[in-house]
């Protein structure tokens, strides 16, 4: 996909920092954000009341999922996405849009709610009570409908892609590779119970979003094959592709000893 033209920076800053994870065990309240939990040189910006209310909302409504799709997963997506827009010059109110979609994009994510139209429908009931401007509210509920892979094969990048919807799709994907994408993935995995590897197994090519859907006994190493290896080359920011490549590489490293010592060469 073409990369979208960079544009001078205006984005909010600083930027807000998130907790970074601790060295030892993460205390009761690692997953809330709070002042004492952000680094000592961080200077977050003070949070508008609408993504205060959001990042509670999140938290509430992810609070009993895997570690694959829990609130720290959301909480890095916009941590990703502030900086992205930043370095794609993206706008004080385009950053706010793209915090908050960042923030809500996996509530009632159809994996688990088993739904394709329940998140899209509760982020709007959220934003709507929240008095929000209602143009704001369909640019948020328009990137949620739009950023998933399974969107993208829906549409087969027909889709027009804004900034917004670009940069929270970059950091989203972002999320899904490198290390601790590797990490998600055999945290999903495992919370599906799904075979870590099936050496007779050959990688679905050429998916529709109806086959990606009903992937139920994809083992895991296949699904690099089916999506996590496919990411790089669908980043729709300069940023975004910049970042992916090492975490790409990480990968097909990650994989290459996978195999060595799946088959006792290492």
């Amino acid at each position: 996909p073409a990369l979208l033209p960079v544009r001078s920076s205006a984005c909010l800053l600083p930027r807000q920092k998130y907790p970074a994870p601790p060295i030892a065990a993460p205390s009761a309240d690692y997953y809330s954000i709070d002042e004492k939990m952000l680094n000592e040189d961080a200077q977050p910006a003070p949070a508008s009341p609408i993504v205060a209310a959001a990042r509670k909302y999140a938290e509430e409504e992810m609070r009993a999922l895997d570690p694959s799709h829990d609130y720290t997963h959301v909480v890095r997506v916009a941590n990703t996405a502030r900086s992205l827009a930043a370095e794609e010059g993206l706008s004080p109110a385009s950053c706010e849009v793209v915090e908050l979609a960042a923030l809500l994009h996996d509530v009632k994510d159809w994996k688990y709610s088993g739904s394709d139209t329940a998140g899209p429908e509760a982020v709007r009931a959220f934003l709507t009570e929240q008095n929000y401007d209602a143009e704001k509210v369909e640019m948020v509920v328009t990137i949620m409908s739009n950023m998933s892979f399974k969107d993208e094969l829906r549409s087969n990048g027909k889709v027009e892609i804004f900034p917004e919807l670009a940069v929270v799709q970059d950091a989203d994907r972002l999320d899904a590779i490198g290390a601790i994408g590797i990490g998600r993935t055999f945290a999903y995995s495992g919370a599906k119970k799904r075979l870590m590897y099936d050496p007779s197994e050959r990688p679905r090519e050429n998916m529709t979003k109806e086959d990606y859907m009903q992937g139920h006994g994809v083992s895991t190493i296949a699904h690099f094959y089916e999506k996590l290896l496919t990411l790089k080359d669908r980043m729709k920011t300069a940023a975004g592709r910049k970042r992916a490549e090492g975490r790409h590489a990480f990968m097909e490293q990650f994989l290459q000893q996978f195999f060595d010592e799946y088959d006792g060469k290492a």
